[in-house]
């Protein structure tokens, strides 16, 4: 058994090397459609997979994104939020293999059928319970309600990129119901059901080896690191160690 530390950044870099190789998505970027929503996490992830279908070109990740939580001291932390709306780009829509340029998961959801996948982020996540939950600031749902209509209603896979820094201990339904109460203030949160997504997965499905998180913290830019313990034979802690080693140096999230 062996420890290593990641950062947020080197987590989400990860996090989007192991999606790359995940089966549906393989699949459904060959001869259905890939939608992926908007976000940090998958800023890293939809950066991977154009890479690998060759049309990286014109994509960004500094931009990819609806809302991001930043410190006090940053003057457009106010709501919470660094850009609306009009300021998004797109989601990444692959259609057949071929980016959809400017689509966005409301151009296509009602077209979206089974075998199509959508990669949608988290904001909170119980790692026991492999659920998590959707932050909602809109009236209509936002992204994910648009998404679970063709989860829910077509059997869309669902698949949620969520780094390990954003486990919470409370049960997640609980939580939701809390904070959707009448008279309650702040974002409302939708627990979704599909596939979690974290850290761990991507080193399990990359090597083969298990990894456990054994501790959390850091200063001076590591601040909501995760430590982990991997354990495996020795093909597959070797294995281990050559990608972390390739995400350990991943800079921090830039706007």
């Amino acid at each position: 058994m062996k420890q290593f530390v990641l950062t947020p950044a080197a987590g989400k870099r990860l996090i989007a090397k192991a999606l790359v190789t995940h089966p549906s998505i393989q699949a459904a970027i060959r001869s259905n459609t890939v939608v992926i929503i908007a976000g940090t996490t998958n800023s890293y992830v939809a950066e991977e997979i154009l890479q690998t279908i060759g049309q990286a070109d014109g994509f960004s990740r500094k931009r990819f994104f609806r809302g991001v939580v930043l410190p006090p001291w940053r003057p457009t932390a106010a709501s919470g939020r660094h850009q609306d709306e009009s300021g998004v780009p797109g989601d990444v829509v692959i259609v057949n293999g071929v980016w959809q340029k400017g689509k966005t998961i409301f151009d296509v959801v009602d077209d979206l059928k089974e075998g199509d996948v959508i990669l949608k982020g988290a904001n909170a996540l119980d790692p026991t319970r492999r659920q998590a939950v959707v932050m909602v600031g809109l009236a209509d749902g936002g992204t994910i309600g648009a998404a679970l209509r063709a989860v829910v209603g077509r059997r869309v896979r669902l698949i949620l990129p969520v780094g390990l820094e954003k486990r919470v201990y409370c049960d997640l339904m609980d939580l939701a119901a809390k904070l959707n109460t009448p008279g309650a203030s702040g974002p409302r949160l939708l627990p979704v059901p599909g596939e979690v997504f974290t850290e761990i997965d991507a080193i399990s499905l990359l090597t083969g080896a298990k990894a456990e998180l054994i501790a959390a913290g850091g200063v001076y830019g590591a601040e909501g690191s995760v430590r982990l313990a991997v354990c495996g034979d020795t093909e597959q802690m070797e294995a281990a160690e050559r990608l972390i080693r390739s995400v350990s140096l991943e800079p921090g999230f830039e706007l």
